[in-house]
């Protein structure tokens, strides 16, 4: 897809489609510039998505009238995003145009994270930085964190805002198999966003902010309205490895990250309960600052919902820097 028939939005924003790891396929990165370019020194994050939605639909999306990415525009950060093979404005793996059950579940970790390291080194040769620091969300954890331990000289800081973390397998569970891709559609996304707020509790997602993502969330995927039910064709790389790290075996090693980290996570967030952050955050013996901040009225979507402006603080915080790292001696 030319580049040009993506809609922008925000009217600074620059897109840009890159050369990918696979031939004859290409990423999609969307840039916004900080608010004050004139801020020195200049620092770049970047956003790895989740499992069911691109860049678009979560750093890049407003709530009336302003997004996550927007306050780490105005905290002086270069704000980008990228989307992963077929999600968003990035090409469409071919196997998505075949019946599913003929193949292995696409864009896996490893896959991802070759994806992401072709994205970094794009970013940084653009804007002539040495480094950039990593926002991810839920499974997007596992592409950040292999590409965090291959190259640490490129990642400043790594926000892992509700990852996915390794449990104990339990020997009577049965493992599935999953296809290459599923339907998602707005009605499935409604249920997993609502499904963990306790019944006695206020909503934290308002049903107009849903229908307004709703709608967006379908224009990611031209042929979504062709069908019936409406949905988003979805690669299962991401389910499949999620359910694999909830068998004892995480995509990437934890220890093996050299970068600051923080964990970020809601109240009631379902997917990283608090035994799962303890073990990441004792599996992250290498990273010389750890944090781990729980913020109330939170799932496993906050960055969607009514606390989504104390998740921006918190990240915006932390990437900032101005931790110490070491006690003098």
């Amino acid at each position: 897809m030319d580049v040009s028939l993506c809609p922008k939005l925000d009217p600074r924003e620059e897109r840009f489609r890159i050369a990918g790891p696979r031939e004859r396929m290409s990423l999609f990165l969307r840039f916004l510039p900080a608010a004050d370019t004139a801020v020195r020194p200049r620092r770049a994050v970047l956003y790895v998505h989740g499992a069911t939605f691109p860049s678009a639909l979560s750093i890049a999306h407003r709530f009336d009238g302003t997004s996550w990415r927007d306050a780490l525009n105005e905290a002086g950060f270069d704000v980008w995003g990228l989307d992963f093979y077929g999600f968003g404005h990035s090409d469409r793996y071919p196997e998505m145009a075949e019946p599913p059950a003929g193949h292995p579940p696409l864009c896996t970790a490893e896959d991802a994270s070759r994806q992401l390291e072709a994205a970094v080194r794009f970013i940084l040769g653009h804007q002539g930085f040495d480094q950039l620091s990593l926002i991810s969300h839920s499974w997007g954890a596992m592409p950040a964190g292999l590409v965090a331990a291959r190259h640490p000289r490129l990642i400043d800081r790594i926000v892992l805002f509700a990852p996915i973390t390794r449990r104990e397998p339990h020997r009577d569970e049965m493992r599935p198999a999953f296809p290459a891709w599923r339907i998602v559609t707005s009605e499935d996304q409604w249920t997993r966003f609502i499904e963990d707020v306790p019944a006695h509790e206020a909503p934290v997602l308002l049903r107009r902010h849903f229908e307004d993502w709703s709608a967006r969330y379908l224009d990611s995927d031209p042929e979504s309205r062709a069908r019936d039910p409406a949905g988003v064709k979805t690669p299962l790389g991401p389910f499949s490895e999620i359910i694999k790290a909830w068998h004892g075996q995480l995509a990437y090693d934890p220890a093996n990250i050299r970068s600051p980290v923080a964990i970020i996570r809601g109240e009631w967030d379902g997917l990283i309960r608090d035994d799962d952050a303890r073990w990441l955050f004792d599996a992250l013996t290498k990273a010389p600052v750890k944090r781990d901040i729980k913020i109330g009225r939170g799932t496993h979507l906050m960055h969607l919902e009514a606390m989504r402006k104390a998740l921006w603080r918190e990240s915006i915080a932390f990437l900032e820097g101005d931790d110490v790292t070491a006690v003098p001696t």
